[in-house]
């Protein structure tokens, strides 16, 4: 193997030189080093390690937050001939204990694991029998308490130093304040490290916000202008299809990616987008970690996101070819507020967290000063139900219990149960007319949800079972039944989940324990929320320095080419090439203003003032269908 950076970029990736601060990083690392990288979306985190694995001897371990980030590089590095193992969840523990030993005695070059991973104990005795030559830390915003997506396992990290005390760390992220950094370089135990911070400038994206009363048109609009690809994020799975749907029905070949759908599903989906056989794919914020398109035009978010550093990553995944691109966030005036209680309203804080933490010990009946390490089987909706408690947020209270070992939930916690319809409305009256008994549960689901023939829909099954005056178990038993007769397609997530005591019952004392950070956490969601807000408001400073500034750095110059810059540099008046090219239009058909603004390439603001001009010479005229038209003398 060679020992040149340069040529070990050239043989697998077949770039003949490294951007911004990559080779300064690969040196370091080559030379001992610890390094934090807090390089932008597109900079190129993964080769800073990929290649000095590459070069030393030995294995390099891996921790990555998502699964389809891992498999992601995984299958990156397998294409390129490169021996590569992911470790995630679902493999038993005997199959674990093979792909461990293969780290050890196979060759392989790479290690890719969750920080969950990392707390099995035979994963890390594993990894002290192996030569490691490098740690790698990728999205490290998540071991800090004030990073956007702080997760409590990422601080596991941080035994790997105490495990290889020798071997060299190397931290990488696309968004992180400075107080987020130092708090990474604490955690990890960082000595000495080289710390390297590119620009997070992208000249080449225009930044816009659009406020408007209908966002769908909007999306259209932006959409159909799409030559390559797009990515859409929105916020729930439900309207990842609802939005693929529309666009679909309006030209836009579009699909959907969420994590509700199946593996084989989300391959197929994603390989028509990379080959542009589908232009647009709308998709929950987790959609495009790792996934190397650099081709991307447009990115947009249909609803406001709850943090600037989530905003950041996702648009960055525009313009990674260095080509013009947009990142637009399309806003109704009712999203403010929306965005303030999907956010903030859900937050509990210390006085519900003890609400709740009593509530369990009643529910499971756990004497003071006892429980420690006893598990119970729980159904969350039946305990919601019996102690009338808010369900979101008590599934917000139940996660930071979960966070901070007072408490452990199984993996399950978070799923829920979909139903679909797939018989016609025809079809069911029929099919009714034969199982009368079916009768009750079916219609109490089809009046208490939705577009449930159109759309996988989660359901309470708790909440059917109430309003239909049965039994839940008989809810369950129907739904097996219509799936069976294939009237409905029923993903089953049963209620009952395995929660685990961690610590004796101590009431108020042991929420006190963590009272502060809770407190703290709290007041940091509202400032993150806040700061996206004020970005989504300003309309006079240029978005791309307000980014900057926020990420601690300062823009030399205006970007000149978000919404912001243009609206200063356009004037929002009448203008004779425009009027002339409005009439030249008209003369052919009658257009609505819309249809107008389509066909002109000219700023919105500037036609509608050469429309309102035409009308008030008495040029044109508004019809019935609310179109323009020419005065004909």
């Amino acid at each position: 193997m060679t020992k040149n950076p340069k040529e070990v970029l050239k043989h697998y990736w077949g770039y003949t030189d490294f951007k911004g601060s990559q080779e300064n990083i690969i040196n370091a690392v080559l030379n001992q080093q610890d390094v934090l990288a807090l390089l932008p979306t597109g900079g190129g985190k993964s080769i800073c390690f990929q290649i000095p694995a590459l070069i030393k001897e030995g294995i390099c371990v891996v921790i990555s937050p998502l699964i389809s980030l891992i498999q992601d590089q995984v299958d990156g590095l397998r294409k390129r001939g490169i021996k590569a193992i992911a470790l995630t969840g679902g493999i038993p523990i005997e199959e674990v204990s093979n792909l461990l030993d293969n780290c050890i005695f196979g060759n392989y070059k790479f290690l890719y694991l969750s920080p969950e991973r990392l707390q099995q104990e035979i994963v890390q005795l594993r990894i002290q029998q192996m030569n490691v030559n490098l740690i790698a830390v990728d999205e490290a915003h998540c071991i800090s308490q004030w990073g956007h997506d702080f997760r409590p396992a990422y601080l596991e990290c941080s035994k790997l130093r105490g495990l290889l005390p020798e071997t060299p760390v190397i931290a990488l992220t696309a968004t992180a304040t400075k107080q987020v950094a130092k708090d990474i370089t604490d955690s990890l135990k960082f000595i000495d490290p080289l710390i390297v911070t590119d620009s997070f400038s992208r000249n080449n994206i225009a930044f816009k916000v659009f406020w408007e009363e209908d966002k769908r048109y909007r999306l259209k609009l932006s959409c159909s202008k799409v030559e390559k690809s797009a990515i859409v994020y929105v916020r729930t799975r439900r309207l990842s299809q609802e939005i693929a749907l529309f666009l679909n029905s309006n030209g836009c070949s579009a699909s959907y990616f969420h994590g509700g759908i199946s593996k084989k599903e989300k391959s197929e989906r994603l390989q028509l987008w990379m080959n542009d056989k589908v232009k647009v794919m709308v998709a929950t914020n987790a959609f495009g970690m790792g996934i190397d398109k650099p081709d991307v035009e447009l990115v947009v978010h249909f609803q406001i996101p709850d943090c600037l550093e989530n905003y950041f990553q996702e648009a960055g995944r525009a313009g990674r070819d260095g080509n013009e691109a947009q990142a637009v966030l399309i806003v109704h005036p009712s999203d403010i507020d929306r965005a303030k209680k999907q956010f903030l309203s859900v937050l509990p804080d210390t006085a519900y967290l003890k609400k709740v933490y009593g509530k369990l010990n009643s529910y499971f009946q756990i004497p003071f000063g006892e429980g420690k390490d006893k598990s119970f089987q729980f159904n969350f909706n039946n305990f919601c139900s019996i102690y009338e408690l808010n369900p979101m947020l008590t599934y917000n209270a139940l996660q930071i219990l979960d966070q901070n070992s007072v408490i452990a939930l199984s993996e399950s916690f978070s799923k829920k149960s979909t139903v679909r319809f797939l018989a016609s409305k025809e079809q069911l009256f029929s099919y009714f007319e034969k199982n009368r008994n079916l009768v009750g549960v079916a219609q109490t689901i089809l009046r208490t949800y939705g577009g449930i023939f159109d759309f996988d829909t989660k359901i309470n099954t708790q909440l059917i079972a109430k309003k239909s005056e049965n039994k839940e178990f008989i809810v369950v038993k129907v739904l097996e039944q219509l799936q069976k007769d294939e009237i409905i397609d029923y993903t089953a997530q049963h209620n009952d989940i395995e929660i685990t005591f961690l610590v004796p019952r101590e009431d108020d004392s042991t929420i006190n324990v963590f009272a502060k950070k809770v407190r703290e956490r709290h007041t940091l969601k509202v400032d993150k929320l806040n700061h996206m807000l004020n970005y989504v408001k300003n309309d006079t400073i240029c978005r791309n320095k307000k980014l900057l500034k926020y990420f601690g750095e300062t823009a030399t110059g205006a970007c000149g080419i978000c919404d912001c810059c243009l609206n200063t540099q356009v004037e929002h008046r009448p203008n004779t090439t425009i009027t002339a090219a409005v009439l030249e239009i008209l003369k052919k058909k009658n257009n609505t203003s819309r249809e107008i603004i389509e066909k002109l390439q000219y700023h919105e603001d500037a036609i509608l003032a050469s429309l309102q001009e035409l009308l008030e010479d008495g040029k044109i005229k508004i019809n019935t269908l609310n179109e323009y038209e020419l005065i004909t003398e």
